[in-house]
């Protein structure tokens, strides 16, 4: 399970150093891709097969699969952390986040965000009051 959020920094070659806590559940190997509101997801390989397989269920009649699977996996970059515990944030994932020098990672559940700062304050700051309405319809009656 990935929580927290931290603040590391690309270097000159577009690697990320990941936060100490996250790199042990991805030392094998894990993939980032497009995700959304314009951030970067990043997965486990394990559990980037577990949507996969629930993707490969759906039925690619569906105009909104195929749009979905295409804008996933077309910008999909599988990688390795490094001894260092640093990724590869591949060019074109940097420029879809507006990723420069400074990021915003954060755990989320079963994954892995990379966020601009200012992209991730200001959703941050809109949401924080849906936080405690939306409550309700996540978890209902409770």
């Amino acid at each position: 399970m990935f929580f927290g959020t931290y603040t590391p920094k690309l270097d000159e070659k577009g690697r990320l150093f990941l936060p100490a806590k996250f790199r042990d559940q991805l030392t094998e190997g894990l993939v980032v891709t497009r995700g959304q509101e314009r951030c970067l997801t990043v997965w486990s390989l394990g559990d980037f097969a577990k949507l996969t397989d629930r993707l490969a269920d759906a039925p690619v009649t569906n105009k909104g699969t195929r749009d979905y699977v295409r804008m996933l996996f077309a910008a999909a970059s599988q990688e390795v952390p490094d001894k260092q515990g640093r990724i590869n944030i591949p060019a074109p994932l940097r420029e879809y986040a507006s990723l420069r020098k400074e990021c915003v990672v954060i755990g989320s559940m079963n994954r892995v965000e990379i966020w601009d700062p200012a992209a991730w304050a200001t959703y941050s700051e809109e949401q924080e009051q849906k936080f405690s309405e939306i409550s309700d319809e996540v978890f209902p009656g409770i």
